[in-house]
């Protein structure tokens, strides 16, 4: 065979030819012989035989390892081989064959109804598998929409009754039980009367949607409550099949995890009405002018049409809207007969369509009260810790200290000092300004004059600090002397003031020092002043405060210290912010407070000495809930004796300046201020324990703020703010 003597060796590659006898002559068997192993290299055996040990384990490990996983599962499913072999000829008849064998031409691809049936409920199968699917993965949506949420603020005088609404949107939210039964079976019956027995959705009705939608391209009602629920405050008003479906499956969890009452409260409250309102309570207001408590069943089925859209069934908006208004308002009537919630006797007595208001009430005017609601939400918000966007979001109810007879009386005053401006001096009143503000002696603000119109003129003339106090700011140098006494040595004792002490009292008396003279930075004299140049030589501080002698009290505030008199007039009630430099014009009212700290200022002389902050609000609640207020406390501000006296003077300054408007009179004090430059006019006192402050100035807006000069435009020996504060008092 190949290797015998004299013959050819065999090639590894080539083919063994063997010759056998059984065989027909012609027949050869082939034998193929493997190649021998190539030689391995002489440095790397020992490697080569490692690689091929650990190649051989690790295919005898995965061999191992898929025998084992075999085993486990044939023993796993071991007990159920009989009922897979039982079922086998089942399923191998089910199995489609296309196309059918036994038919011929087009007969051959028609399923049978076998294959029509298992298609079926394939498909029920796995619609049924993808809705369980979706509903587990739907989570109810932790933050509700803020928009739906929001609500208007509403303000209240201090006698309860109304005064303005703010917000973005009109809406007030009102517990279930405020709202009445006919109010909420009119809107049942009008919506979806079978509300309390539905699971949240209504597949009819999402049926139809989704078949308008793909049709006609919009989407149309047939929604729950509960879905239009889902839809206002979790979602967005997006019509598509996406939101529809979305909406569904939320309103599906939200039906499980609320209850009923629940659910309808917040769709009472969110709903759109029209008329920029929404919720029922808004609604009521804005249709009828009346709370929702004191609505009919008629008037709430009229309401109830509004829902489907306020554009097209508000009756006063066109004669077509008026005509479906009045036909819905019919349907929903009989309705709530139909379904029990409404008797035939009450149906009948409900035959005169109720036509709502022409104009929604709730507008504001935005003239004078929103200068009160300015000063209010900022009180709110600073006192109640409300940051600006929690007050935004609005439901509110924000108690004021606004009195409504005093706002009105102050506010007919200027009214008609402005109408006389610009009758007797028009090129003056055309920048014309008139501060105002009464404070009662506890710190109550009840009333304040900001301007004559917000929308206008945002700027508020009551609380601004732009003109000067003038000589109105006397009496805090007069109880600062009172106080603390006055030095005539640096280093030497104070000693006391009384209000028989005896200043100079001639005009241009010159102010001094310990050291002498005061020089200003030009290096002169500086000197005081008296209204009109007039010199009353020597007279005591009482005196000088009764008859407005300005030059003692510019002595005074030298001999106190400045840093004494500011003091006392920051603890009286004046910002610190607005007091002017220390400069011997201080005492001469170089300071430029507000009306409102003003009347502040002098109120704290009548309530004895003690200073209460001015506040605007007195009680806030949200939805009926209270709001915890950091409420201003009394402190003292100078001795109960001082104040006393500060007041007697200031009763005889108003006893002789007005001996004819005093008489009778107790307890009114007053005096008036005067400028250098005749830049502002005042007039500030107290009548029965409310202090007012009026101030009178000019001053071009569109230029800026600084004062003009008045151009008589305060009247005849500044006549003009005593008349204003005796119409605000109730002494003109």
């Amino acid at each position: 065979m190949g290797g015998g003597r004299g013959e050819k060796p065999v090639d590894a590659d080539e083919t063994l030819h063997l010759r056998v006898d059984a065989l027909r002559a012609d027949e050869t068997m082939q034998l193929r012989v493997a190649p021998p192993p190539k030689p391995s290299a002489p440095d790397g055996g020992r490697a080569e035989r490692r690689r091929s040990a650990r190649s051989s384990g690790r295919t005898t490990a995965l061999s191992g390892g898929r025998e084992r996983v075999a085993a486990a599962v044939g023993r796993a499913f071991a007990p159920l081989a009989p009922y897979a072999r039982r079922a086998a000829p089942y399923a191998r008849r089910l199995k489609p064959v296309y196309p059918r064998p036994g038919r011929t031409g087009w007969r051959r691809w028609i399923p049978s109804w076998r294959q029509w049936a298992g298609a079926t409920l394939a498909s029920f199968g796995l619609l049924g598998a993808f809705l369980v699917t979706a509903y587990a993965m739907t989570d109810i949506p932790n933050n509700l929409n803020s928009y739906a949420t929001q609500q208007d603020n509403v303000y209240f005088w201090s006698d309860g009754t109304p005064m303005a609404r703010t917000g973005w949107v009109q809406r007030q939210a009102m517990p279930l039980e405020d709202i009445p039964e006919d109010v909420r079976w009119a809107v049942l019956a009008a919506e979806n009367e079978s509300f309390y027995s539905d699971p949240g959705i209504s597949a009819k009705g999402i049926t139809r949607a989704v078949f308008r939608t793909l049709g006609q391209g919009d989407t149309e009602g047939g929604s729950t409550i509960t879905q239009q629920y889902v839809k206002n405050v979790y979602l967005t008003q997006n019509q598509t099949i996406s939101r529809k479906f979305t909406e569904a499956m939320i309103a599906l969890k939200l039906d499980n995890k609320m209850s009923k009452d629940q659910i309808l409260e917040g769709y009472l409250n969110t709903s759109w009405f029209g008329r920029g309102t929404y919720g029922i309570q808004r609604a009521a207001q804005a249709y009828y002018g009346k709370d929702v408590d004191k609505l009919n069943a008629s008037e709430a089925a009229m309401l109830a049409a509004l829902l489907k859209g306020a554009g097209l069934y508000d009756p006063t908006l066109s004669k077509a809207n008026h005509a479906r208004a009045v036909e819905r308002w019919s349907w929903t009537l009989d309705r709530m007969v139909e379904i029990g919630k409404l008797s035939q006797r009450e149906r009948a007595t409900y035959k005169k369509f109720p036509e709502p208001l022409k104009s929604n009430p709730l507008y504001d005017t935005g003239e004078q009260s929103d200068y009160l609601v300015e000063l209010a939400s900022q009180y709110a918000k600073k006192a109640g810790h409300l940051t600006d966007k929690q007050f935004d979001l609005g439901g509110y109810q924000i108690y004021t200290t606004f009195d409504r007879k005093r706002e009105r009386a102050l506010t007919d005053a200027v009214a008609r000092a402005r109408k006389e401006a610009r009758e007797d001096n028009p090129e003056a009143a055309k920048n014309g300004h008139y501060g105002a503000a009464s404070v009662a002696a506890d710190g109550r603000i009840l009333a304040v004059y900001g301007g004559p119109d917000h929308r206008k003129q945002g700027y508020n003339e009551s609380n601004a600090t732009t003109v000067p106090a003038g000589t109105a700011f006397t009496p805090f140098v007069y109880a600062a002397g009172l106080e603390h006494g006055v030095r005539k040595t640096r280093s030497g004792p104070a000693t006391p003031v009384t209000p028989q002490s005896v200043y100079d009292g001639d005009d241009g008396v010159p102010v001094t020092t310990p050291e002498g003279p005061y020089w200003d930075r030009s290096g002169k004299k500086v000197a005081a002043h008296n209204d009109g140049g007039k010199s009353y030589g020597r007279i005591t501080l009482h005196e000088a405060m009764a008859r407005s002698v300005n030059t003692p009290f510019m002595q005074l505030g030298m001999d106190t210290g400045l840093d004494m008199v500011r003091r006392t007039a920051v603890d009286s009630g004046l910002l610190a912010s607005s007091i002017g430099p220390r400069v011997p014009a201080l005492s001469m009212g170089n300071s430029t407070p507000s009306a409102i700290r003003m009347a502040s200022g002098y109120a704290t002389f009548a309530a004895g000495g003690t200073h209460t902050e001015p506040y605007s609000v007195r009680r806030i609640t949200r939805n009926g809930a209270p709001i915890a207020l950091t409420t201003p406390h009394p402190r003292r501000a100078v001795g109960g004796k001082v104040a006393e006296e500060v007041t007697a003077a200031l009763t005889d300054s108003f006893r002789t300046a007005h001996p004819e408007a005093a008489a009778g009179r107790t307890r009114v004090a007053g005096k008036a201020g005067t400028t250098d430059k005749d830049t502002a006019a005042w007039y500030v006192g107290t009548a029965d324990s409310v202090s007012t402050a009026i101030v009178v100035y000019r001053i071009d807006l569109s230029k800026s703020l600084e004062p003009l000069p008045l151009e008589g435009l305060a009247g005849t020996a500044h006549s003009v703010p005593y008349d204003l504060w005796s119409a605000a008092t109730g002494l003109g």
